[in-house]
């Protein structure tokens, strides 16, 4: 039986893709990081914990590494482990920045010292572009990396690790570059927290709707696609190349709020909140796919209007269960 192992398995991508493999390909025997000693709950996990074996490891610790890859002996590693609040590295750059490339390093350094040869997932994000010319958009891959906060350093630098240890080492890495997904676990993402705040002023527990810059344009792909893409890619892409993925919807932040704002039941009054601008944000991410729909045959499943209302029911639930 082959073994899989995701790294933040917990988190609101690692769960999303322990249910997709658990429910479409349960000949993997899944093997899943969860963080060292951890208070949280595996709430996420509730549809596929069952079926999972999870290792209690810290990434910044090398020795716990190499007895989690000595005990679990992996096929294929997914690393999605990471401090992945933009804003938030912003206020802890140093934290985001040694618990991202140091996670990475220590897993890369481990593969080779327990002697396994697995393909691993490096998944990365689209915040590696930056603020890119308009020139180049849409966005390919081989478009200069400028990251424009703490966290978007972590990743380059996890991304040329990859690369390095690739080849250098002749590790089967692969590295895709996520862009904005829609997922209903991920409450620091925009689009869940409008959702949030929409549930709430349904719910009557919030009298109006606070955001940050709503100019910003992003290319919005499902999460339940964007995860079985990563399965994808293990099967199908080259070691060593870099693939941008990305659903077909572009859309302005401020549209979409719209977009919720129709769905909900009653008016959503909004205002600016100065706290949730970034001191550097990221305006125009649209990718160009080509490269990885031309190597897999891909593409996404799920329409705009179905993402959205797995987000905005998700978020209803939610709320309804806070209030009960």
């Amino acid at each position: 039986m082959p073994k899989a192992l995701i790294t933040g398995i917990s988190g609101s991508g690692g769960s999303y893709l322990a249910d997709y493999i658990t429910e479409n390909h349960p000949e993997v025997e899944l093997h899943g990081i969860s963080r060292w000693h951890s208070t949280s709950s595996n709430k996420n996990l509730d549809n596929s914990i069952n079926k999972i074996t999870l290792h209690e490891c810290d990434l910044t610790d090398l020795s716990s590494v190499i007895l989690t890859l000595k005990n679990s002996k992996p096929d294929a590693i997914f690393h999605l482990a990471s401090y992945a609040n933009v804003r938030a590295s912003f206020i802890t750059p140093l934290s985001v920045l040694n618990n991202n490339i140091a996670g990475t390093a220590n897993l890369f350094e481990a593969v080779r010292i327990v002697g396994i040869d697995p393909v691993i997932q490096l998944c990365s994000t689209s915040e590696v572009y930056g603020q890119v010319d308009p020139k180049n958009v849409p966005i390919k891959e081989n478009c200069p990396l400028n990251p424009s906060s703490p966290y978007a350093v972590s990743k380059v630098t996890q991304d040329l690790l990859g690369y390095t240890y690739f080849r250098n080492y002749k590790m089967k890495i692969i590295r895709t570059r996520m862009f904005a997904y829609l997922n209903p676990r991920r409450t620091d993402l925009f689009a869940t927290a409008f959702s949030m705040q929409v549930a709430r002023i349904e719910s009557g527990l919030q009298k109006e709707l606070l955001h940050g810059n709503l100019n910003s344009v992003r290319t919005i792909i499902d999460v339940r696609d964007a995860m079985e893409s990563y399965w994808v890619a293990t099967e199908k892409c080259k070691f060593g190349e870099a693939y941008n993925i990305g659903g077909a919807t572009v859309i302005k932040v401020g549209e979409f709020l719209e977009e919720l704002k129709k769905l909900s039941v009653c008016k959503i009054p909004t205002r600016p909140d100065p706290k949730l601008f970034r001191p550097s944000d990221v305006t125009l991410q649209i990718p160009d796919v080509s490269k990885f729909t031309k190597q897999t045959g891909w593409h996404p499943k799920y329409s705009f209007k179905e993402s959205v209302k797995l987000l905005l029911d998700y978020c209803r639930n939610e709320v309804k269960n806070q209030r009960s």
